[in-house]
């Protein structure tokens, strides 16, 4: 069970996880063994809340294929374990961020102290600069 939030859980079984073999050098080690991990899961089919769903089918990451299927592959490590261990929580990571809401910035004003502030510091800078020049 992979809980995403308080409210969001996610059953193992939705997820599918297939041990590969590594790419890369490594010697006679990665010719031989699978250490790596290929994480597959599809969101449409999933159990994820519709908000869920929608938002990570409408989200633009070459992480998710077209047909709205994630794919991660996990090889940074020499261990299966470790690799399904680094895939998993890449999924969650990616999950939690492309289903985040963000605040609604509002529109503020500056005050009238803060624009005179301004204008001040403005007006010494010239003063300053202006007495830079040639004396005649």
């Amino acid at each position: 069970m992979i809980i995403l939030s308080r409210a969001v859980e996610l059953p193992d079984s939705e997820i599918e996880l297939t041990a590969i073999r590594a790419q890369g050098a490594g010697g006679q080690h990665v010719n031989k063994t699978s250490t790596a991990i290929h994480l597959r899961f599809d969101i449409a089919a999933s159990s994820l809340p519709p908000f869920y769903k929608e938002r990570l089918l409408a989200a633009r990451h070459h992480l998710i294929t077209g047909d709205g299927v994630i794919v991660i592959k996990a090889q940074e490590y020499r261990s299966q374990e470790m690799n399904r261990e680094a895939a998993l929580q890449r999924f969650v990571n990616l999950i939690r961020e492309l289903t985040t809401v963000e605040k609604v910035r509002r529109a503020t004003r500056p005050t009238r102290a803060s624009k005179v502030r301004r204008l001040e510091g403005k007006a010494r800078r010239s003063t300053t600069k202006a007495l830079r020049g040639k004396v005649q």
